[in-house]
């Protein structure tokens, strides 16, 4: 390979890194925004959580759709009509009115944020994969997957320092991040093969519908509560529908999604890989910046150190087990990374309650690191199962089930921090002389709603209680992990995988 093609193939890498940082960076940075946001709208608090669903609901719902559109319609014109759709959702956000519809813009805008990035995101991988030979496209993915993740927690620093100028900088930023990312699509000039084929609009809605469904269930479950007929129909419904979809894909001439591509054992594997350790991956944002602001005391801003922590980790360990898949296959760095995010996990856990940030932070960049080194290498090694005509629709499967993923962790692991928090503010608040039955209301207020006085006002055994319930939540995190590791020490095979290899996704069909 000559100079001139290496640097054409980092310059279309470069391109299709910009054009999907604003979908990671926006999966975090409303979160520190919200309370601005709902102060100056006036927005309900149901408004502000939708706010911040929106996009992640119609994300996930659309990525199938987003994959199966770029192997048949082109993937430098979809990754450049999402850039467009996502930065021109963005704008309108940052504009929102003031008033009445202040709610319903922004939560529209919100989700034609998510249609965007689910346009956008499978066909700047398929780029990727396509424009790097198999040999090089461990360490490829590996830059691709570790900026772009990692963005995920430069998110709330970002956010932190615009919204001290206004939180309509949060939405703003992303206009000239596309503007850059359009310019090297057009000077980088990808080349990539897809196959026009007709769109399955029947199989769309099912699994959207499913996705959307089973998701905002999960997302309720905090409001309404598990056992609540809305939590369980929303779900049950959902799951219905998603099986549904997968019977009715196995008959369609020119389906969705081909479905026999889960035959294939290393992508079924790899994908059962990555749904249990984004169970863990996207929820720790959350809860790590909820533990510093609440039981350590910091601002927004300097919350975020906890995730910059994580993301040294993760950004160094992605560039490693990048390198490996590309010499010895994706085993061993995908094992070796959920071993070691169950160590680091675990040993952040004991730390949590010493409410002293300098004890942890070896431990966060461990977890980190352990997250860096299997998540690029069991996307990469999963994407490369397809033939060049599906690696569109491979991502948007493996991109659908991350999703998938991090919604019923964030929703599993928040009743776990909860039903933690009230245990442990109940056991304090009797211990202050408190009859039990008022000790336990004022601890379900101060679970579910937090200090309305701000995290200044939140008393030091309150802040020591929320310690040991992220500590529980910590402990699942590990023990998930551990399933993960698991999971891929049983179900892969040691080995490089050859360039032979990657056909049975559509032969096999």
């Amino acid at each position: 390979m000559s100079a001139g093609q290496a640097q054409s193939k980092y310059l279309v890498l470069t391109a299709m890194i910009f054009a999907v940082s604003m979908t990671f960076i926006d999966q975090t940075i409303v979160s520190i925004a919200a309370p601005n946001i709902q102060r100056e709208l006036g927005l309900t608090s149901t408004g502000v959580q939708w706010a911040i669903n929106a996009y992640l609901l119609t994300l996930a719902a659309f990525f199938a759709f987003g994959g199966r559109l770029a192997d048949t319609a082109g993937h430098k014109k979809m990754v450049t009509i999402g850039v467009i759709v996502f930065a021109g959702a963005s704008a309108l956000c940052g504009l929102t009115p003031k008033g009445s519809v202040a709610e319903a813009w922004l939560v529209t805008f919100r989700a034609l944020q998510g249609v965007g990035g689910a346009l956008m995101f499978p066909a700047a991988l398929a780029i990727v994969v396509q424009t790097f030979p198999l040999h090089q496209r461990g360490r490829a993915l590996a830059l691709f997957f570790g900026i772009a993740g990692g963005l995920t927690a430069i998110g709330p620093v970002l956010g932190g320092f615009l919204t001290q100028w206004t939180w309509r900088a949060i939405f703003w930023v992303n206009v000239p991040v596309a503007i850059i990312a359009l310019i090297l699509i057009a000077v980088s000039r990808p080349v990539t093969v897809h196959r026009p084929a007709p769109i399955d609009y029947r199989g769309l809605v099912l699994i959207a519908s499913g996705v959307a469904l089973s998701i905002f269930g999960f997302q309720q479950s905090g409001t309404w509560g598990w056992t609540d007929p809305r939590t369980i129909g929303c779900i049950v419904v959902g799951v219905a529908l998603l099986v549904v979809f997968f019977l009715y894909e196995r008959g369609v001439a020119s389906p969705l999604i081909e479905v026999r591509i889960f035959k294939i054992r290393p992508f079924f594997v790899e994908n059962l890989v990555l749904g249990v350790s984004n169970m863990v991956f996207i929820p720790v944002f959350f809860f790590a910046s909820e533990y510093a602001q609440i039981s350590l005391g910091k601002s927004a801003s300097s919350a975020s150190l906890v995730l910059l922590y994580f993301f040294l980790g993760f950004v160094v360990a992605a560039q490693i087990g990048g390198r490996m898949i590309d010499r010895i296959g994706a085993k061993r760095p995908v094992v070796l990374g959920c071993v070691l995010a169950v160590v680091g996990y675990w040993l952040w856990a004991a730390k949590v309650t010493d409410l002293v940030l300098g004890k942890q932070v070896w431990y966060v960049v461990l977890a980190g690191a352990g997250m860096g080194f299997m998540l690029g290498p069991a996307s990469t090694d999963a994407v490369n199962r397809a033939s060049r005509y599906a690696y569109g629709e491979a991502t948007g499967i493996t991109q659908t089930v991350r999703n998938y993923a991090a919604s019923l962790g964030i929703a599993i692991l928040g009743s776990l921090l909860v039903s933690q928090l009230h245990s442990r503010l109940t056991t304090s608040l009797v211990n202050q002389g408190l009859p039990r039955s008022e000790a336990s209301a004022k601890a379900s207020s101060l679970s579910q709603s937090g200090s309305p006085g701000g995290t200044a006002a939140i008393p030091h055994f309150a802040r020591l209680d929320f310690a040991y319930a992220i500590q529980s939540v910590l402990h699942a995190m590990a023990i998930i992990m551990a399933v993960a590791a698991v999971v891929a020490f049983v179900g892969l095979k040691r080995g490089v995988q050859t360039e032979a290899e990657g056909a049975p996704a559509t032969a096999g069909a």
